[in-house]
């Protein structure tokens, strides 16, 4: 997929702005064919030079741009030519979406297992046995704490985990688990 293709996507471009933010967006929607040094595109770009340096730095942190040196043998300076390398960010975006799918499996194991209590007044939320530690009421304010359902938070979890294992194509452990009862 071309640059120009990867751009386009709104997925891509939020993508992007999350890893670089809004001054070092410029630079990550606008790569140069070929090779290009930070103050090269400082001036194209009309940006501060330790704008584009950090959104550079970004970049080739998540493998999204490299770079060679080159010695003036003059004056022992080093220039650093940078080059784009976007053609990466679909596995990125898959790997990242898969992280988001096992945090969210966990955190959904996580609230269904365990008992929760909220206090009305600060709205902190505690498990069972920190409940029953504070002897069922909230540290803070010394309120009564209330059971709290999380009913509609485990079910929000599901639907997206869902559309996520859709968008990958992978089962989930609730797939399996009803694969397994049927």
């Amino acid at each position: 997929m071309a640059f120009e293709e990867l751009l386009n996507d709104p997925v891509i471009q939020k993508y992007l702005h999350e890893l670089v933010g809004p001054t070092g967006m410029p630079v990550a929607a606008a790569p140069p064919d070929g090779e290009v040094t930070d103050e090269e595109l400082a001036e194209e770009l009309g940006l501060e030079l330790n704008d584009v340096r950090r959104a550079l730095f970004i970049l080739y942190e998540n493998d999204l741009a490299s770079y060679r040196r080159l010695r003036d043998e003059d004056s022992g300076w080093l220039t650093y030519l940078w080059t784009f390398e976007y053609e990466s960010i679909p596995e990125q975006l898959e790997a990242e979406m898969r992280r988001l799918l096992d945090a969210l499996e966990q955190r959904r194991q996580y609230e269904a297992e365990n008992e929760f209590y909220l206090c009305g007044q600060c709205q902190l939320r505690f498990e069972f046995g920190e409940a029953m530690e504070f002897g069922f009421e909230c540290p803070q304010c010394g309120g009564q704490l209330e059971t709290m359902e999380n009913d509609r938070l485990i079910d929000a979890m599901e639907m997206r985990i869902e559309e996520l294992s859709d968008e990958l194509n992978v089962n989930t452990e609730a797939d399996i688990d009803g694969a397994v009862d049927a």
